[in-house]
Formats: structure tokens, sequence, C-alpha cells
């Protein structure tokens, strides 16, 4: 029989997997993460739960599970660099640090050393075989698809990868998790930080990045007001940034434009549409193509800059190992350096980088 180790989160979609693959036939091996310890006992820190969640599902199922700590790889691998990003000004995205660094390497050379021939989890995503390799696919939600998070994986990885959930609509999850009473059926789904959980953000930053306060200005050089730390605010925020009241006159909301790292200045603009929001050209760092080589640059795609969005049409202008620049065809809102730029083929996920700038 075939063993396959569920990544257990104690959530519902991970433990729809589990019964799922059972289903099939599977010797099913649950694993459940914890890779996060500084403030365990705060209550933002729902660990505790979740693996009593999980264990709870595992008893219902029938399969056995186990509790592993990756505290150290993850503090290592995943939150040293989501620290010196935001240091630098730029906004990472940690969910996808964490499936390449953890839950597709740690976990995946865990699951191996149990005796695993294939690890899976809850994503909303699908893999596919082909006679050129494997292709990683939307999951067929496209509410919940989560492919942006999972660019990062290879060829080796995804071999051994299997998104069951990634098949179905997550109102049939829901479904199955009731029909065969699992206790976390109604459980709501988490969108804190992975691992971190859902805590107020900038008090949490606080507790790990120095707050350096500058000039908050506008792009004729008028000071509006003082923030509190670039690595504070991110491009497009439109709340929190402190500034009420108008000074055009026109009364539109302040938005976070730019940020300057040398004079430690916060640029802020007023109105949605501002031009200093938009972007036909970006330029992003440290490529990663899941099929281990660059897409043909002859041909157009969708790109995604940030999770929630549709595809927008762009092409690639340039290539090479270790950036790729894209042109769009129409402007994009608030381009983000730090946030992944993820290109499509219809269906099919081919990769991305990490932004490093965009322009006009």
């Amino acid at each position: 029989m075939t063993r396959v180790v569920v990544g257990m989160s104690g959530g519902v979609d991970s433990s729809v997997t589990a019964w799922l693959l059972k289903q099939q036939g599977f010797e099913v091996v649950g694993l459940f993460m914890k890779n996060w310890e500084d403030d365990d006992d705060s209550e933002y820190c729902s660990s505790r739960q979740d693996w009593l969640d999980a264990a709870s599902v595992a008893d219902v199922i029938g399969i056995d599970i186990e509790a592993v700590n990756f505290a150290a790889e993850y503090r290592e691998r995943v939150f040293a660099e989501f620290l010196r990003e935001y240091a630098a000004g730029r906004t990472p995205n940690p969910d996808v640090l964490c499936n390449a660094e953890i839950k597709f390497k740690a976990f995946l050379d865990h699951a191996m050393r149990l005796g695993a021939s294939r690890i899976a989890t809850g994503h909303y995503a699908r893999v596919r075989e082909t006679a050129h390799g494997w292709e990683l696919l939307r999951g067929l939600d496209a509410t919940k698809d989560q492919s942006y998070f999972l660019h990062r994986l290879n060829q080796q990885q995804l071999a051994r990868t299997l998104f069951p959930v990634g098949e179905l609509p997550k109102t049939e999850v829901r479904r199955i998790a009731e029909s065969i009473g699992l206790p976390n059926a109604r459980k709501k789904d988490s969108t804190g930080i992975c691992f971190i959980g859902e805590r107020p953000f900038r008090a949490f930053l606080n507790r790990y990045l120095p707050t350096q306060p500058g000039p908050m200005k506008t792009p004729d050089g008028h000071v509006v007001g003082e923030h509190v730390g670039l690595a504070f605010y991110t491009l497009g925020q439109r709340k929190g940034i402190g500034l009420g009241g108008s000074r055009d006159g026109s009364g539109q909301p302040w938005f976070v434009a730019r940020k300057d790292i040398a004079t430690n200045t916060l640029y802020v603009v007023q109105g949605h549409d501002h031009p200093w929001l938009l972007s036909r050209n970006l330029r992003a760092t440290a490529p990663s193509w899941i099929s281990g080589a660059p897409p043909d640059a002859a041909r157009g795609y969708g790109a995604k800059t940030r999770y929630r969005q549709a595809d927008s049409a762009c092409r690639i202008e340039s290539g090479g190992s270790d950036a790729f620049a894209l042109r769009f065809e129409q402007p994009q809102w608030a381009v983000t350096p730090g946030q992944s730029a993820v290109l499509y083929d219809g269906e099919v996920c081919l990769g991305g980088g990490i932004i490093a700038h965009a322009d006009a």
C-alpha cells in the first residue's frame, strides 16, 4: 500500500484531504507542523487548538498522526528573510517562502524519512503529469485557487505531491466534512501569516524591527505628516496611514505610493488612480520556473502581481538566470517590491519571481 503523509493543520481543507486519500486506498499518516514558538501562549497563537483539532480529526478518520517541530527551520529560512525584506522597505509574501522552504522542503524530507511515497496538503491547486514533466494547475475553485503561493515548487517537489481538494469547490469540501462528522467542519479559514497566526501586525513587527520615524511627503515635496517606519507600510495602503482630510481639496483618500529608503521618506498620494500608483513595467529577481526553464518570450502570458487579482496580459521583455522583466498591456495598480509576480499560461502556473521594482 502506498504511504502518503498529509500535512494536517487542524483546518477543514487538510482534514478532508486526509479522508479523501484514505478513501482512495492510500496508507495515510497525518503530520502536524509546529513552526512558531515565540509567543505560543498568546491569544493570537492557536497552535495548541489546531493540534487538538488535527488529532481529533485523525481519530475520526482512523489514521495515525504525529507532531513535528520545524520552528528552527522556519525562523532560519522564512522568518529571518521576512524581517530582512521588511527592513529593506519591501513587502514580502511569507506564504510563498513558507511553501518553498518548509511545507515542500523540510516537511517533504521528513515525510520521505517516514517511508512516504508522496506528501499531500490541503492547497487548492492541481498537479498534472505530461510528456514534458509535471505541471502546476490552478485549483478548480477559482475563488480559492492557491497556485500563486506554490509557484516556486520544482519538478521533484511536484512529482511527490498530491492536492486532492484542488479538484473540488470549497462548498463541497465543507459538505464532505459535515457528512463524515469532522469536528472542525465549520472552523473558519485562517488568514494570518503562515504559521504565525492572526495578530495585530504593526505591533508584532515592532517587536523585531526598530521604528525609524520620518517625513511623509506628497509628490511635490510637501510634508503632510510623519510615518512610524517605512517597514510598517505597503504600497497601495489606504488604512492606517494617519492622514485625515484633504490637502488638494478633492476629498479623495490618501494612499501609500513610494518609499525612499535613502532619505527615510514615505510618499503618499491622493486618489486611487494617481499616476504614481500605476505601472506597466516590472523587474523581478530570483526567478523560479516550474518546468526548470524560462517561458518562451515570444508568447504572451497572464500574470498576477498580488494574490487577489485577475490575470493581466503581459509579455516577457527580457529574462535571464537571475531576473526577468514584464510589460503589461494595461497599467497595474500598486505593484509592490517584495511581492511575487507569477505567470500563467491559461490554467497552468509557470512560475515567477520576486518584484524588485516597477515603473510606468
